[in-house]
């Protein structure tokens, strides 16, 4: 399981003052704290960036490699910034992924630039029309990206497929359809494709206390589904990787000695598999 650390986005107010005052500091900081913490490639995320974004993601780069040697996960919609980072990267480190190409025209380039740069490539299953509504289409789109990679010369082991993962809060059915959707990808090709997912996305606009517990629950039963990636916080990974073995009890019907525990675990379950509606107090129902 590949974990990308998720913690370098310009969302995120200190990161992206940072990133606007050239500050190396703390985005050393965040970097070196995620690559100890067990990630195995780091997420530069500079959003759009239309203006400066080739020197922007220059930066990121060379500020993440000198401390941390892990390869990165370049992100952004801007493909002249990508191009601009993957110039730079070290692949001593690893081979870079691009985030992402998708069945959006507009996007394709990026498969030229991943075979352009031997980079890998994260194929979110989306397009022109909107969100996917099932895991059916979420395969089809897959597919039709699956064979737009080979026309660009890009080898399919070299994508990740994205089923894209919605808030649960205002998308409660897409969590089981991205699940089944990963079982689905991996049926796709032989040997299996690649899968990866943003799984922070699931508990966007839920409360503090409740996003660990669903970030945590959904990775293990994506996981189980066949997962082999996530942009995620690699502590948080650790802990769900602790507590799979009672997740995957409970999944399978036993009943733990750990009531209090068991209720928590039993009702996101419900709420991920769309068995109970998601209310903010899931816990205390």
């Amino acid at each position: 399981m590949l974990i990308i650390g998720e913690k370098l986005s310009i969302i995120a107010k200190r990161v992206r003052e940072a990133m606007m005052k050239k500050d190396k500091g703390p985005i050393q900081e965040i970097a070196t704290r995620q690559w100890k913490e067990g990630s195995g490639m780091i997420d530069a995320n500079i959003g759009p960036a239309e203006d400066g974004g080739e020197e922007l993601m220059q930066w990121m780069v060379t500020t993440i490699q000198e401390v941390v040697p892990l390869p990165i996960c370049l992100d952004t919609t801007n493909a002249n910034a990508i191009e601009a980072g993957l110039k730079v990267h070290n692949n001593q480190w690893g081979r870079p992924l691009i985030n992402s190409t998708s069945n959006d025209p507009e996007r394709f380039p990026i498969l030229e630039l991943g075979a352009k740069y031997n980079a890998q490539v994260i194929g979110l299953t989306v397009g022109k029309g909107g969100l996917p509504a099932d895991a059916e289409e979420r395969a089809g789109i897959a597919a039709e990206i699956m064979a737009r990679a080979m026309e660009y010369g890009l080898p399919l082991e070299d994508i990740y497929l994205d089923p894209l993962v919605l808030q649960i809060a205002t998308s409660q059915d897409h969590a089981r359809h991205v699940i089944n959707a990963i079982s689905m990808f991996r049926e796709m090709n032989d040997p299996p494709m690649k899968t990866v997912v943003g799984l922070s996305n699931i508990s966007n606009g839920c409360p503090k206390t409740l996003r660990p517990i669903l970030n945590k629950h959904y990775f293990v039963m994506l996981l189980n589904a066949g997962l082999t990636a996530a942009i995620a916080d690699a502590h948080e990974m650790a802990e769900a990787v602790q507590e799979k073995k009672m997740i995957d009890d409970v999944l399978s019907g036993k009943t733990l000695d750990n009531a209090e525990k068991m209720a928590e675990i039993t009702k996101t379950i419900d709420v991920i598999m769309g068995k109970t509606l998601y209310a903010h107090s899931y816990l205390e129902m």
